[in-house]
């Protein structure tokens, strides 16, 4: 017997096929329904069809002139950088040895990684994003600390212990074995344990000798259904030094498939200084890539090319790369994709950025089914999107033409407070303050 039935009135969208190679990309209607049972999704439709079938006396949330829409996903987030955004330095690698390595540190107490997990959940559930691909420290207990705090909130997370066994401070380094052990004990502690998934982290090429990154390989392959998540190829300086360190790989991402770790459920945050070959052998093995054009434009990193991605038939998604990021907000993240891909010639439309930031990061990951769009059985996993936030929103979107229009103006002039609340397995866990 079904229990737990809840159903939420609003207008509706989610997304069924990628905008850029399909005229039948979304659902949308104006006065929808969405109907919730046991942390599910059991439909999703028009409001005066569906309502007429519900149950009587099915509680029924009203969220009219609001949106409602799958949670936003964001694939490739460092949750002990929470603290250290927006802190200046001239590019990437003074960046890491002036701000990130020295934060990362404090991390080796469990209290400080519960701290700021906690802390970082809170944002990102304001901002609208329900699952995440988060980035531990070296330390294992940064891991069971993150796990903790979204295994108690019921969240459907992924994250793993970063493994970094060279070019490092002494005080954040593994060695290959010590890496491989403590990973392979993570994921039987954590992967698939509730909503919580693993992923093999080697921080990137540079910070892993050859060994390391065996090891990390044959994990991947020892537990196919983990994820594997890293850098590649953000910005040139870091190109030119892995040339140094790996002078018989074709190129930077051929370091990663040397080793086995180009495959499905892998995640490469960045991917702008690739080429042809590296693009075409991402798509080859559904390997997938997380841009992150807050990151990118703050460190003048790069700008990704949307159009050869696209040609190549590379996944991809959006992602705030937090602390390079400067915004939890995936509405902001949009905000400076859109800008990217224009100073790169291409244009992205608005529904293909909410879809990257959907249904699109969940089919990077593997994960379409289970999050992502409201398909029958999905888990309930949505947030209510409110285009009257603020009075430039409302003045704005009150003269929309479309729904192009409409969301549009949230991406460009959204951030956390266009969140109005935010549900993960139907359960609410975020309801913004109003005064």
């Amino acid at each position: 017997m079904t229990t737990n039935l809840q159903a939420y009135r609003g207008s509706l969208l989610h997304f069924l096929a990628d905008p850029a190679f399909s005229d039948r990309s979304h659902a949308w209607h104006e006065d929808g329904l969405l109907i919730v049972a046991d942390g599910k999704v059991q439909a999703a439709g028009d409001y005066t069809t569906l309502h007429a079938a519900l149950p009587p006396g099915t509680p029924l949330h009203d969220y009219s002139g609001k949106l409602l829409m799958p949670g936003f996903i964001d694939t490739h987030v460092h949750y002990p950088q929470t603290d250290m955004i927006a802190s200046p330095a001239e590019g990437l690698l003074p960046w890491l040895e002036t701000y990130t390595f020295p934060v990362e540190r404090q991390f080796e107490d469990p209290a400080h990684g519960a701290d700021v997990a906690e802390f970082f959940l809170d944002e990102l559930l304001r901002c609208g994003t329900t699952t995440a691909m988060v980035y531990c420290t070296v330390h294992p207990q940064s891991v069971d600390a993150f796990f903790t705090a979204s295994e108690r909130r019921g969240l459907r997370m992924v994250a793993g212990k970063v493994m970094m066994d060279r070019n490092c401070p002494e005080f954040l380094r593994d060695t290959a074995e010590s890496g491989a052990r403590d990973t392979e004990t993570l994921i039987q502690r954590w992967h698939k344990r509730g909503r919580s998934l693993y992923a093999i982290t080697p921080r990137f090429a540079p910070t892993s000798t050859p060994r390391q990154l065996q090891l990390a390989g044959e994990l991947a392959a020892a537990y196919p259904d983990t994820f594997i998540q890293t850098h590649v190829s953000e910005n040139e300086a870091e190109c030119a030094w892995v040339r140094e360190l790996f002078p018989n790989s074709r190129s930077y991402i051929d370091v990663y498939d040397s080793y086995g770790m180009l495959r499905p459920r892998a995640m490469y945050g960045h991917c702008i200084w690739l080429d042809e070959r590296d693009r075409q052998r991402m798509a080859e093995t559904q390997s997938a890539a997380a841009i992150c054009p807050t990151s990118n434009l703050f460190l003048g990193s790069g700008l990704f090319d949307f159009e050869r991605a696209d040609d190549a038939g590379v996944l991809l998604s959006l992602a705030t790369d937090v602390g390079g990021g400067t915004s939890f907000s995936m509405l902001q993240t949009m905000n400076e994709a859109y800008k990217v891909a224009r100073l790169k010639g291409s244009y992205l439309p608005a529904l293909r950025m909410f879809y990257l930031a959907t249904l699109g990061a969940a089919r990077s990951m593997q994960l379409e089914g289970v999050i992502g769009n409201f398909a029958p059985g999905a888990e309930a996993d949505f947030i209510v999107v409110d285009p009257q936030a603020t009075p430039l929103l409302q003045r704005r979107t009150a003269r929309r033409e479309s729904l192009e229009e409409l969301l549009f103006a949230l991406a460009l002039l959204g951030d956390d407070r266009a969140i109005a609340a935010t549900y993960s397995a139907g359960r609410q866990v975020h309801t913004r303050e109003t005064t």
